[in-house]
């Protein structure tokens, strides 16, 4: 069950990373699993950005096995330090605080109002919310500071005056 890199056939899929729609045409990262639910095989399609981030093992067994990867150097450099650091595929953007969740990593609430990073755990062919960090956290629960590209790409959702305020709060 090799993993592909093709161009989306039609607009209709959506990435399982960021759960933006594939564009027609636009090269997609295609993670070929067993069906848990059937035989064969099942295919979970990425934005190859996307994939490297959430699921690095795969997109390294792809790079290693196909000669014409998009981007290669960008990927290789995202997967492995997705991998380095088992967490970071945890990610899936930041934002305001809008109640009173309580931070994974310490277990203090999270005042509303402030920055927070969103998590997800991978179960199954999805990915499920499964909290939030403070900011404040980060280095101690993804162990490195180093996860700013990570946030700005999945926190779609963020105007740029939002964007530029999220980087200046990481420094």
């Amino acid at each position: 069950m090799p993993h592909v890199f093709e161009p989306a056939a039609s607009g209709r899929s959506k990435c399982r990373g960021c759960g933006r729609a594939l564009q027609k045409g636009e090269i997609r990262f295609g993670e070929r699993l067993a069906n848990p639910f059937a035989e064969g095989e099942m295919t979970l399609w990425f934005h190859p950005m996307c994939a490297a981030y959430k699921r690095p093992e795969s997109m390294l067994e792809a790079l290693a096995s196909v000669a014409d990867a998009p981007d290669r150097g960008a990927l290789e450099r995202t997967a492995n330090a997705s991998k380095s650091h088992a967490r970071l595929s945890r990610i899936d953007g930041a934002e305001r605080a809008k109640g009173n969740a309580a931070c994974r990593s310490c277990r203090e609430p999270i005042p509303r109002g402030e920055w927070r990073i969103r998590l997800v755990f991978y179960e199954e062919g999805q990915f499920n919310p499964s909290g939030f960090i403070h900011f404040g956290c980060r280095k101690e629960y993804f162990e490195t500071e180093d996860i700013l590209e990570q946030l700005l790409h999945f926190s779609h959702a963020l105007d740029d005056a939002a964007r530029a305020e999220l980087a200046a709060a990481l420094t």
